[in-house]
């Protein structure tokens, strides 16, 4: 069966790590897009006891969490007898979605010697800028709080071949990282191009607002 040549290009999302010392460390674009993406936006209101005059006041921009689940499988790779795929299964993509929570090696290793010549080392080290990639419109600085791994198929080296993975992110805005650094202007310019859409959408539904109404 061939494809429709007028279907449209499909999109992959992606997560990615932004580290400048190893750039292709952490670069997971999806195998298959997740069918549902469920967000969850809370106000940042100034309290139930607040003022008359604050009641529709807010501090920034909403706290949003994203949740999604993400399909990885192997069988391609293995029909192709890919080094990567009948060597390591799918190690390598699930390790490179794990790195974005662990501290670089080389990074505790220095710290440890610093330790051993009385130097203490006070600021926790930072993981990479993590951006998820939904499509043009929606590239979002993130922190991935956390994720559940569920292995269903393994090779007889017991390297996973098949797995689901539940991702719970927490946008990150300008409030969070600065507006003049980069995921801070990035989410800007993400909130500046909502406006534009959300303006867009009013104008639409303003020109059929007399319509609905009857009396």
């Amino acid at each position: 069966m061939t494809t429709f040549p007028g279907s449209p290009r499909l999109i992959n999302g992606a997560i990615v790590g932004v580290d400048i010392f190893n750039p292709l460390a952490s670069v997971i674009v999806f195998q298959y897009n997740p069918d549902t993406v469920t967000r969850t936006l809370t106000a940042q209101t100034s309290g139930d006891n607040a003022d008359q005059s604050d009641a529709f006041r807010i501090k920034g921009p909403p706290q949003e969490s994203i949740k999604l689940e993400v399909e990885i499988d192997a069988a391609d790779q293995l029909e192709k007898a890919t080094f990567t795929a009948t060597s390591m299964g799918l190690y390598p993509t699930l390790g490179a979605l794990e790195m974005l929570l662990y501290p670089k090696s080389a990074h505790i290793v220095a710290n440890e010697v610093l330790a051993g010549l009385g130097i203490i080392e006070v600021i926790p080290p930072q993981t990479p800028i993590t951006l998820l990639v939904w499509g043009l419109k929606r590239v979002l600085p993130v922190r991935l709080s956390q994720f559940t791994i569920t292995e269903e198929s393994f090779d007889p080296q017991l390297n996973p071949i098949r797995a689901k993975v539940s991702l719970d992110l927490r946008v990150l805005t300008y409030q969070d990282l600065g507006v003049v650094s980069a995921g801070g202007a990035l989410f800007m310019a993400h909130q500046v191009a909502k406006e534009v859409m959300a303006t867009i959408g009013s104008a639409g539904n303003i020109t059929s607002l007399p319509g609905t109404i009857r009396i």
